[in-house]
């Protein structure tokens, strides 16, 4: 696996243990904003594997659909948890008043963490 691929990677792991102690402090919202960025690294690092970088989420978005989801690399489940979880970071991070209960946290979070092994699935890394 390429060095840029585990930082990713390091980094999605990171932000997962973040949003699961945000969830127990009941910081909701910021919580649904980590769980997007740890399926967003783990997106990022698929497609660095493939010789792919992009600067902008949306690239991320489509690229990780056609290469990845409409392949069959991965479940097109996955393609979904990703916007789905970009949509509510957006909200999140930038709607007030927000409207997001710790339940539908909770599932983004769930969603992220099968995100990453199915990432690391995928590449080989099983950690």
């Amino acid at each position: 696996m390429k060095e840029q691929s585990k930082a990713l990677l390091d980094k999605a792991a990171e932000n997962f243990l973040a949003a699961q102690d945000l969830i127990r402090g009941l910081h909701v919202e910021i919580a649904a904003s980590r769980a997007y960025y740890v399926m967003f690294y783990a997106a990022e690092a698929v497609l660095v594997e493939d010789g792919l970088e992009f600067s902008s989420h949306g690239a991320v978005h489509g690229a990780f659909g056609e290469r990845v989801a409409k392949t069959g690399r991965l479940d097109p489940k996955f393609h979904r948890y990703l916007l789905d979880a970009y949509r509510a970071r957006q909200s999140v991070d930038y709607d007030a008043p927000v409207d997001i209960s710790a339940e539908d946290a909770e599932a983004l979070v769930r969603r992220a963490q099968e995100f990453v092994l199915a990432v690391r699935q995928v590449l080989g890394s099983a950690e």
